[in-house]
């Protein structure tokens, strides 16, 4: 008997401790594909809930976290692996994980980052609504109009008019909206517009050097998860190329871009951060509703100046 007394003891402090343990939020957090970029804003999202008191490693929230390596099919894996463990809430970026995640839960809260607004993913329902569990920070396309502008103050092109080059992924939503206000700059500007189509990062390098058979004076890469994904393989076609790339993303610029003026990646994931700490803290979305990135930067990437001898504007600062 006391063996007995002594094991349902046992059983019920591990039970208890166990019990503790799950009234400790659970935040589950998903990148739809490994990208030094966006993972700036997982750490901005991280950094912004431990400054709160949220952080696993004082044990006060519990962090399942997964990438699904740019696997369409695995990302919805993912998402339905998170709602079998009943989180808090779900971490998203970028806007291939929103989507996925809001089309699988309508209940548990959805904190978006490195997204377009709910009308660019094209997640409204009949009425116009956005999804009532999505909350976060994202993002409009007003930003790419000064990025997209230095190409004409900036490139000298080899002949009467300036060709700009770009690829898009026309399954991705917030891509195609891109081109078209791009195309529109374009004729502006006076600029002539050559894009094409990728279906994935494997058409990548393939279709970047057809475009550049296309004799284009400067590469424009839009807020697009493909070029995301590959843009060490788009840096290095062009470079050898001699065709110098602008961007709109600013996380963009270290990795070999030669300017943008593009939200801060690492302060767009702790405005989400701080979004999210608020809804721990009350345990209510009341208050919370999705908004618009707050923080922008001009920059730029001297070396990538430096190589195709380009001056930027005084406000633009250097990257590291």
């Amino acid at each position: 008997m006391k063996k007995v007394f002594y094991l349902l003891l046992i059983s019920t402090i591990l039970f208890g401790c166990k019990h503790k343990d799950d009234n400790i939020p659970t935040i589950a957090f998903v990148d739809a594909f490994q990208d030094n970029t966006i993972a700036q804003a997982k750490a901005g999202f991280f950094d912004a809930l431990k400054k709160n008191g949220y952080s696993e490693d004082q044990k006060t929230i519990n962090v399942i976290y997964r990438n699904a390596q740019g696997n369409i099919p695995t990302l919805t894996q993912i998402i339905k692996y998170f709602l079998s463990q009943n989180p808090t809430l779900i971490a998203t970026c970028p806007s291939l994980s929103t989507i996925a995640a809001v089309q699988n839960t309508k209940t548990i809260p959805v904190f978006m980052m490195v997204s377009p607004t709910p009308t660019l993913m094209k997640v409204l329902d009949g009425s116009g609504n956005p999804p009532t569990n999505l909350f976060g920070v994202s993002e409009e396309l007003g930003y790419i109009d000064t990025s997209f502008g230095l190409i004409k103050q900036l490139v000298k092109p080899a002949g009467s008019k300036i060709n700009v080059g770009m690829i898009y992924n026309q399954s991705e939503p917030q891509s195609v909206e891109a081109l078209k206000r791009i195309s529109g700059l374009a004729k502006q500007l006076d600029l002539n517009l050559v894009s094409l189509p990728v279906n994935s990062s494997a058409d990548v390098q393939l279709v970047t050097q057809s475009l550049l058979t296309k004799h284009i004076d400067a590469f424009f890469a839009n807020p697009d998860n493909t070029v995301f994904s590959s843009f060490e393989t788009i840096i290095k076609t062009c470079d050898n190329a001699k065709v110098p790339v602008f961007t709109s993303e600013a996380g963009l610029v270290s990795r070999g871009a030669v300017a943008a003026y593009g939200a801060d990646m690492y302060q767009w994931g702790y405005q989400s951060g701080e979004q999210a700490a608020k809804y721990l803290q009350t345990k209510s979305t009341a208050n919370i509703h999705w908004e618009l990135v707050k923080s922008h930067v001009s920059v730029y990437n001297p070396k990538a100046a430096e190589l195709y001898h380009i001056s930027l504007p005084a406000n633009f600062q250097p990257v590291k």
